[in-house]
């Protein structure tokens, strides 16, 4: 069982703060934004309202998910393991179950792929952040 005091807040933080620039360029117009919103059939118009709130409520949400990583990983990883743990939390846990979902509410693979994909890179990159910050 990890011992919570020994984490490293700060890596924790920063973890969770490369996930919400790595969505605000992943989502991007000229990244996979026109295609997410084509798949999920949003207009400009649909995006504009809500988003000063959705945007405080994804940060929260992304430093529970870097704190639950970082419980996972551990205060003694190192990087390597990091990246590995990043990206079985990403693409096995989340990116599968995702998929899981995707398949019952009928979504497309390109939907799926632009989704999972986003939280593979995040979670890796956030496993590295916080084996490298050990």
């Amino acid at each position: 069982m990890t011992d919570l005091s020994q984490l490293n807040f700060l890596a924790v933080f920063v973890a969770a703060i490369s996930t919400f620039l790595l969505g605000s360029i992943w989502y991007a117009p000229f990244m996979f934004g026109k295609a997410w919103m084509i798949e999920n059939g949003f207009t400009e118009d649909d995006l504009k309202g809500g988003m000063v709130k959705i945007l405080i409520s994804s940060l929260v949400l992304e430093l529970f998910m870097a704190f639950n990583l970082a419980a996972f990983i551990g205060s003694e990883a190192d990087v390597s393991f990091g990246i590995f743990a990043g990206l079985a939390a990403g693409l096995g846990w989340v990116g599968f179950a995702m998929g899981v979902t995707y398949l019952f509410d009928r979504k497309s693979f390109k939907h799926w792929a632009i989704d999972a994909g986003y939280h593979t890179v995040a979670f890796t990159i956030m496993g590295a952040i916080l084996g490298a910050w050990h």
